[in-house]
């Protein structure tokens, strides 16, 4: 059982040279660019032509060295979260980065949501126009072990048209897919949900995987931009049925959560579910 509580992300970066901390790569190898390395670890960009809607499969191999680790999209008190930004003026658009289950990592105080492998980001990119297309993409992220470095690599890709498999791509790219949090179905998910008057507390009633399990789930809310909340209080399981208040610890100043969604990801055993809160 994971309770533990989460604070905005703030960035521990070691004292060293920007300069020397971003390392700058370029590729134009079709399909799936050369490794972008630094001290922390490697990544590269994987993609697969466009289909006839313009779609683009595409992914962020990220590979940390034994006893790193890379950051999660809200990397909880400290860390950096992954970013990848397609150059201006280009004809491809990014739509979404989609994120595979997490872990939990704690070093004293300081709590790290994150991954201590090899880790694919799913990206949902869209081509305008026909023919050959080119990605010019900037990945920048964080890699972590007693100091946390930035790492920034460019990519380019041509691709041309969908005329032949790339199996190794292919599979690359299917894994990833595999590795993501399901969305929510009637035996997992989240059946209710309210925050409190003075915004403190939230309080969650979830559908679990039926099971042997008895413990809580391991569950972080994403909030406004920058804030996940992990720390649970009271957390009650029943069968199948589990119910919890989740600390909400800090908020922006003023923040007004009418009308406003969160995310919520739930992992139980080797189950994970992510889905959103509306809050009307």
């Amino acid at each position: 059982m994971m309770i533990i509580s989460s604070v905005p992300r703030r960035l521990l970066i070691a004292v060293i040279s920007v300069g020397a901390a971003l390392a700058a790569h370029r590729s134009a190898h079709a399909e799936m660019s050369a490794w972008a390395e630094n001290e922390g670890g490697r990544m590269r960009l994987v993609a697969l032509a466009p289909d006839a809607a313009g779609k683009i499969r595409a992914a962020l191999q990220i590979e940390p060295k034994p006893g790193w680790i890379t950051y999660w999209k809200e990397p909880g008190g400290n860390g950096i979260p992954p970013q990848v930004t397609i150059a201006a003026g280009s004809a491809v658009t990014l739509d979404v980065i989609a994120y595979p289950v997490p872990k939990h990592f704690f070093n004293g105080a300081i709590e790290d949501i994150a991954y201590d492998g090899p880790v694919t980001l799913p990206l949902s990119l869209k081509a305008a126009g026909k023919g050959p297309v080119e990605i010019d993409a900037m990945a920048f992220i964080g890699v972590c072990k007693d100091i946390c470095i930035p790492f920034q690599a460019n990519f380019q890709l041509k691709l041309g048209p969908a005329i032949q498999s790339h199996p190794q791509e292919e599979e690359i790219l299917e894994a990833a897919d595999a590795s993501l949090p399901k969305p929510p179905t009637a035996d997992f998910g989240v059946t209710a949900h309210a925050m409190s008057p003075d915004k403190k507390t939230l309080s969650l009633t979830l559908a679990l995987p039926g099971g042997e399990r008895k413990g809580a789930p391991d569950i972080i809310v994403t909030g406004p931009s920058g804030y996940a909340y992990t720390k649970q209080i009271g957390g009650k399981r029943d069968g199948v049925a589990f119910k919890t208040d989740i600390a909400i610890g800090k908020l922006p100043k003023g923040y007004d959560i009418s009308g406003k969604r969160w995310g919520v990801l739930v992992i139980d055993g080797d189950k994970a579910m992510e889905t959103t809160l509306a809050f009307e």
